[in-house]
């Protein structure tokens, strides 16, 4: 229709006019208010095809007019500085008649009195009777359609023409809101999870259920992304508190709750469906799981105390630097085991003396990479060393020892065994310098003899330990000299050193034997054994292995007189089932007997023992060519208290230790 009334007759010159709809969309920027004082001889614009009338028609004031909205933000483009469309603009509209000009301001103002007609409408209350809708609801349903004005066609503000041509003015009506300002980045204002879904009440309580408010009052505001939903409060007069708390979530916080309980969303105590459990997003995030590093540190120290050096050092120091400094603690180098490390050198040795200064024990047995000059350094800077430890160390020699000697007095333990350099300058020193010292051993150093051996007895009267092996230039004189001045001998070892009866006897002296080690003693007779045993009544272990002359009788005496014994060896000796009948007849505290390789052993002596012994709990039979295994097998099933050691049972025990730490039979350690 309106092209209809448009059209002019063919003979009018058709004149070129700006086209309003194309300009808008290359500019897409409102046009300004048209100046007041344009040229009266401005040349008419030609007509365009976009618009319908010679002037400005209808679209064109209510798109182009000043009322159009600003920019709504930093996606519009600037305003263009040249205003040649708006003087062509307002010099075609200047051209036309005055009747013409007249018309359409007429329509001007009837358009825009019917928007402001319409946004009137759609802000004032329902008439009574015509809905139950409250204050809040209202609100809610006049919210959507102003956003949807106010953004589509912005606000409509009346132009402000001359004087003479105003026929109307609209009443002043309240500044419409602002629209929302919406974040068009993708994602933006949607929530992290998934939306809460609120379920829908079938009756007619809950007002039907939707999602646009209740009776109560009117819910958030819907988005074209899912608000966050945070619980509702008790509704108050108005409709206040629940649009509160949709601005509240709107603003990204949460919306207040006078009792802290959710509700439904129609509203209603009364649903029949109950209030919905929060979302996982509004729940409170769980608790922190509990940091071991909130322990003390001296609870750390003390459970990084059960831990090995290699697992300090390789794997906890490397947890974190909290932990690093935590192992690093003088109290875990009090006491170095560096055994077996060929990393191990003297250079190493001076960092680790360096830094703890108050190492009280050190092992560096099978340490085959460092000299006498690390120990020296050693030595020089840990005066407090009080127990010192280097077996199979062959590259060290008297100097070390010397210094040891010299720089801690305070020793109380050596153990050099198998170094074949040391001599008796070392141990003399010993004797002389270190009268603390309690527990010596010296097995396999070849050279020591007993010039060394006395003058360590002499000195060190505290000494509670002693063992020596293989010793050929020890002898009885020794054994002399520690029985005389050393009465706080606990353990005496003298295993395959030249040592007769006639040393060995001195040893009744000692009043605090408990351990005796008189194996590979070639000139041993069973009258000085058994008046060893009759006088040290504290003796519980007993070691004759290797003695071809110790008989039953002995063995009989041994069983009877051992008030205190525990551990009797018998490897390799001459005695046969009448010497385990005795231990089993007479004996009630021995728990342990090894007879292995005692050819006269049969079932009968393995069997009588097993029954007749209370206490037994260790009967050693290997290669005991006589006893059978049938018998053994049985014996185990009778008395599975006591341990059966032979050549199968020990294969047996073996493989059920494999099979319990996880080895497959089949399965090599090369291949897995």
């Amino acid at each position: 229709m309106g092209l209809l009334l448009s059209k002019e007759p063919r003979r009018r010159p058709r004149q070129k006019r700006p086209r309003c709809g194309s300009w808008w969309r290359r500019r897409r920027r409102p046009l300004l208010r048209w100046p007041r004082g344009a040229p009266a001889k401005a040349a008419a614009a030609p007509r365009g095809r976009d618009c319908l009338f010679r002037g400005p028609c209808m679209l064109c004031l209510v798109v182009h007019g000043p009322g159009a909205p600003a920019p709504a933000g930093p996606e519009e483009e600037p305003p263009l500085s040249s205003p040649r469309p708006l003087r062509a603009y307002g010099a075609a509209a200047s051209s036309q008649p005055p009747a013409r000009r007249r018309a359409g301001l007429a329509a001007e103002d009837a358009a825009r009195r019917l928007l402001l007609s319409a946004a009137a409408a759609a802000a004032a209350p329902p008439a009574p009777g015509r809905g139950e809708l409250g204050p809040a609801a209202a609100a809610a349903r006049e919210r959507p359609a102003r956003s949807l004005l106010w953004a589509r066609a912005g606000p409509v503000r009346p132009p402000a023409p001359p004087a003479a041509s105003r026929p109307f003015r609209a009443p002043p009506a309240e500044p419409p809101a602002p629209p929302e300002m919406v974040c068009k980045r993708k994602g933006a204002g949607v929530p992290a999870c998934t939306p809460c879904k609120q379920p829908r009440c079938g009756g007619g309580a809950c007002g039907g259920g939707g999602g646009g408010g209740g009776p109560a009052g009117g819910g958030p505001e819907q988005h074209p992304s899912p608000p966050l939903r945070a619980p509702r409060s008790p509704a108050a007069p108005g409709g206040a508190p629940a649009e509160a708390g949709g601005d509240a979530v709107r603003a990204g916080g949460a919306a207040p709750s006078a009792a802290r309980q959710p509700q439904h969303e129609c509203g209603d105590a009364n649903c029949p469906e109950g209030p919905e459990p929060p979302c996982e997003c509004h729940r409170e995030p769980p608790p922190d799981a509990p940091d071991i590093n909130q322990l003390p540190p001296s609870i750390l120290l003390k459970i990084f105390s059960n831990l090995s050096l290699d697992e300090r050092c390789l794997s906890a120091s490397l947890v974190c630097k909290y932990w690093r400094d935590l192992c690093l603690d003088f109290q875990f180098w009090k006491q170095l085991d560096l055994s077996s490390r060929q990393q191990v050198t003297d250079e190493l040795l001076e960092k680790i003396a360096s830094r703890s200064q108050n190492i009280i024990e050190i092992n560096i047995s099978d340490c085959r990479s460092m000299s006498d000059t690390g120990v020296c350094v050693l030595a020089f800077k840990c005066p407090g060393l009080l127990r010192y430890t280097a077996y199979r160390c062959k590259q060290l020699s008297d100097t070390s020892i010397i210094a040891v000697a010299s720089h801690c007095p305070l020793l109380q333990k050596v153990h050099v065994g198998n170094q074949d350099k040391l001599t008796d300058e070392g141990l003399k020193q010993l004797g002389l310098k270190c009268r603390e010292l309690k527990d010596i051993h010296f097995g396999q150093c070849y050279k020591i003899s007993d010039e060394g051996m006395i003058v360590i007895a002499k000195g060190c009267l505290k000494l509670q330990r002693i063992y020596m092996q293989e010793n050929k230039l020890v002898t009885d004189q020794s054994v002399k000299a520690f029985a005389e001045h050393c009465p706080e001998l606990q353990y005496v070892g003298f295993m395959g050193c030249s040592v007769t009866s006639k040393g060995v006897i001195h040893l009744t002296k000692l009043r605090n034997l408990s351990s005796l080690d008189l194996r590979h003693i070639t000139e041993l007779d069973n009258e000085t054994v058994m008046e060893i045993v009759k006088r040290c009544k504290n003796l519980s272990s007993l070691n004759l292995c290797l003695n071809w002359i110790i008989n039953d009788r002995c063995v009989e005496v041994i069983a009877k007189e051992g008030q205190n014994l525990k551990e009797l060896y018998l490897v390799s000796c001459k005695i046969t089932d009448y010497a385990l009948i005795a231990i089993g007849r007479y004996s009630m505290t021995i728990e342990t007997v090894d007879v292995g390789w005692c050819k006269e052993i049969t079932d009968q002596g393995a069997t009588l023992i097993a029954q007749s012994s209370k206490s037994l709990r260790y009967l050693g039979l290997m290669r005991c060519d006589k006893v059978n295994e049938v018998t053994v097998e049985q014996l185990v099933q009778q008395y599975p208290h006591i341990t059966f050691s032979t050549v199968l049972q020990d294969c047996k025990r073996t493989l059920e230790r494999a099979y319990q730490m996880g080895w497959t039979p089949g399965v090599s350690a090369a291949s897995s």
